[in-house]
């Protein structure tokens, strides 16, 4: 704050708003005709709205893109954890192949239980892949609803 008691971000907020307020009204007081102020009003109309649809479709194409390379990296992941859990499967399985009986084998029940684990974290990465897809496009929906109702 300066020594008048007026900082500078007021002062600039209060010279922004006068210089839009001089301007409406010169344009509002300038000697046109009726029709030419009607026309000039008309055109920036046109022009606002022109810039309006021009960033609604540039966020409605990044809104895609983002939502394609969130399928993309989503797909990717699930495929990893799905073959890391095949992996973790087979080894298991290997192993309960092994030339031990049940009865000989005291690993048996564990070896039981990881292979239970390594399926329920298989069908559960996939589906929370897909559901973690699923929200990002119908984000990327309403973004584009909301962009597209302005």
């Amino acid at each position: 704050m300066s020594k008048d008691g007026i900082n500078s971000k007021d002062f600039m907020i209060g010279t922004l708003i006068g210089g839009i307020v001089g301007a409406s009204a010169a344009l509002l007081l300038a000697p046109k005709s009726g029709k030419d102020l009607r026309d000039d009003l008309g055109s920036q109309a046109n022009l606002v709205a022109e810039k309006t649809n021009k960033m609604t479709n540039d966020a409605l194409g990044k809104s895609s893109e983002w939502a394609n390379k969130a399928k993309e990296k989503t797909a990717s992941l699930s495929q990893t954890v799905s073959s890391q859990s095949s992996s973790i499967m087979n080894k298991v399985k290997d192993i309960r192949s092994g030339d031990k009986t049940p009865e000989q084998d005291p690993m048996n029940a564990e070896v039981s239980a990881i292979d239970e684990l390594a399926e329920e974290a298989a069908a559960s990465s996939r589906t929370s892949a897909f559901d973690s897809q699923e929200n990002v496009l119908q984000e990327a929906r309403e973004f584009a609803e909301k962009d597209s109702s302005k």
